[in-house]
């Protein structure tokens, strides 16, 4: 929540103070009850990954993003682990993506299942899921540094993420509030060292307006001086020509294309198909060597 200086006179007069402090307790009860429960498929060989760099990514109902994403992970950016954290609900999806996993000789974990369901609370679901993965994978596993990237983002050249936090001890696709900033929770890295002993929390903040990956502003980002700091070069630009809804765009992170799933989120599944066939037949001929 905000500091209480933050607040209006209309805002105490309706009480929003204790109205978003009680959300807040409930969110953090909510949060530390999902962390501590088990895996439904967990992940294996967790010795072999210890010191190495590692990207997870959340998979969620998507068996083709994750095949896509894998393959050129492994062509582009192939010294690093990359693990599918599934937070599926369909149990076909899941099967498929674990399938998927296997072939492409991707770590899997299957996540626990999710108190939230509506479509509404994706934002929260995939911050449970990022806490989640957070304190039972990457912690564990103790890397030289890690990585959150969205499911349906793709590198399209040779790169190396990591590469930044030789010189900062953080990475990734800045978006900020006023004063407040944080990495988005889609494109994110990390020198673990340095956060290890953090109470990180990538969920949302709300009401401060930070999406997933904002109610680390507290505990990380505020103590580090955004000016001194390096993060990709993002643009957002149609899919194709004539396409001007949100829907319909795609995202650069340096080199790395964002699909953007809002299509699909919101019920435009032809936009989400062609936006899909598109994004396929540009990644074709590195998808096929």
């Amino acid at each position: 929540m905000r500091p209480l200086g933050e607040y209006t006179a209309h805002d105490w007069r309706r009480l929003r103070p204790v109205s978003h402090w009680v959300k807040t307790q409930r969110y953090r009860m909510q949060r530390e009850s999902y962390v501590r429960r088990p895996a439904r498929i967990p992940l294996t060989d967790t010795s072999s990954m210890q010191g190495r760099r590692l990207i997870a990514t959340i998979a969620f109902e998507d068996p083709e993003a994750i095949s896509i994403q894998a393959r050129l992970l492994a062509r582009f950016v192939p010294d690093v682990v990359y693990i599918v954290a599934d937070m599926s609900v369909n149990q076909t999806s899941a099967d498929e993506i674990r399938s998927v996993a296997q072939r492409l000789n991707a770590p899997y974990v299957r996540l626990p299942k999710s108190p939230l369901l509506r479509r509404e609370h994706a934002s929260r679901i995939h911050g449970l899921a990022l806490n989640w993965t957070w304190r039972n994978v990457i912690k564990p596993i103790q890397p030289e540094a890690f990585g959150f990237v969205d499911h349906d983002i793709y590198p399209t050249k040779p790169d190396d993420p990591f590469s930044k936090l030789q010189l900062q001890p953080i990475y990734g696709c800045m978006r900020h509030v006023g004063e407040r900033w944080f990495l988005w929770a889609g494109f994110a890295m990390f020198r673990f060292p340095f956060v290890k002993d953090l109470p990180l929390d990538f969920g949302q903040d709300w009401f401060n307006g930070l999406d997933t990956g904002g109610a680390n502003w507290n505990v990380l980002f505020r103590n580090l001086d955004r000016t001194r700091l390096h993060f990709t070069d993002t643009r957002f630009e149609p899919f194709m020509p004539g396409v001007d809804s949100d829907a319909g765009q795609v995202q650069w992170c340096d080199t790395w294309l964002h699909e953007v799933g809002l299509a699909r989120r919101e019920g435009f599944a032809d936009v989400a198909a062609e936006k899909r066939n598109m994004i396929k037949k540009m990644l074709a001929p590195h998808l096929s060597s």
